[in-house]
């Protein structure tokens, strides 16, 4: 075989490993169900089809989220928008490209047996969850809105794993915690069980969506666009078949539980849907529900610093006849 020709051939198998981006992506916690779309489109090689090395990195929250992303330690992260839009006060640079969450995922947990029948007799309690869990900053929003004071809890930090054992040796009151694991303090608590969502008292702001870094994004709209509409892609497939996603998952991460995940699934899907995801496009902002979180923002926590929302989401990288089908 002619040198040149062997070259050539050399070039071309090499080709395809030289074009793959590394795209280190933190997640706002430890993988679990809701999670499950990332790591099957990984597994599928539809990241890999589109030259990107997905690198899928466990998180502690969303404010440290927010905060990584908006330095550019990682390019592109999952955080709850109520603190993207905080840090955006704060000079932070990140923006929304994909929404996960159509409904707040947040919810409060209580014991029964401790006399608590609601957010009304929160003051006085205790409040446990990890420092950098993206309830704490939404709180003020979610007692204004409910006629208490904010000041009127005391937080005490809780690692995400304790937050269990914590209620039931009453080393705290409440807890939080996202509705996809709503099952499992179900299953722990049984009868003893206290819960209220945040969407059902008042408060309903956009969930988890997919930040990327704005100068990031400014340098790699092709990048971003590609990683977008995969995972777009990813999150249908998934409500339309959620088992081998959730095989994807538990095969990446062994501790997990496929039965588990999948209830767990069952649930992201519920926090998904409404009628903008159904109607325009799967993983949509609506620019209405963005002001008027803007404005909850603002008018319950504070913005240090002004700014137009706009600047905070773009849907120009989804593909409108991708759609929530339920």
């Amino acid at each position: 075989m002619p040198r040149t020709l062997v070259a050539v051939l050399l070039v071309l198998a090499a080709a395809p490993a030289a074009a793959q981006q590394k795209l280190d992506f933190i997640l706002n916690w430890v993988p679990g169900g809701d999670h499950a779309p990332y790591y099957y489109a990984k597994a599928q090689g539809w990241y890999a089809k589109e030259g990107i090395d997905l690198n899928l990195e466990p998180g502690k929250g969303s404010m440290l989220a927010v905060q990584k992303v908006g330095a550019g330690a990682n390019p592109i992260g999952l955080a709850d928008m109520g603190n993207v839009l905080i840090g955006k006060g704060k000079g932070t640079d990140a923006v929304g490209v994909f929404n996960v969450y159509a409904n707040s995922p947040q919810g409060l947990y209580w014991l029964k047996s401790s006399g608590i029948k609601g957010i009304k007799d929160f003051p006085g309690k205790k409040i446990g969850n990890p420092a950098a869990d993206g309830a704490r900053p939404m709180w003020p929003a979610l007692a204004k809105a409910n006629g208490i004071d904010p000041k009127s809890v005391t937080w005490v930090n809780v690692d995400a794993n304790a937050k269990l054992s914590a209620l039931k040796s009453k080393s705290i009151d409440i807890t939080t915690s996202f509705y996809n694991i709503h099952h499992i303090f179900q299953r722990e608590l049984g009868d003893d069980l206290g819960f209220v969502a945040w969407r059902e008292i008042g408060l309903n702001p956009y969930g988890n969506s997919v930040i990327v870094n704005g100068d990031y994004l400014r340098k790699n709209q092709a990048l971003v666009g590609k990683f977008v509409k995969v995972t777009q892609r990813a999150f249908a497939a998934c409500v339309k078949d959620p088992k081998p996603c959730v095989k994807a998952l538990v095969d990446a991460n062994g501790a997990l539980k496929a039965d588990n995940e999948l209830v767990n699934w069952s649930l992201v899907e519920v926090l998904m849907s409404d009628k903008h995801s159904k109607t325009v496009a799967l993983g949509i902002h609506d620019d209405g529900r963005m002001s008027a979180d803007y404005e909850l923002v603002r008018d319950y926590i504070g913005i240090d610093k002004p700014f137009d929302v706009k600047t905070t989401y773009t849907n120009e990288f989804l593909d409108r006849s991708v759609k929530m089908t339920k």
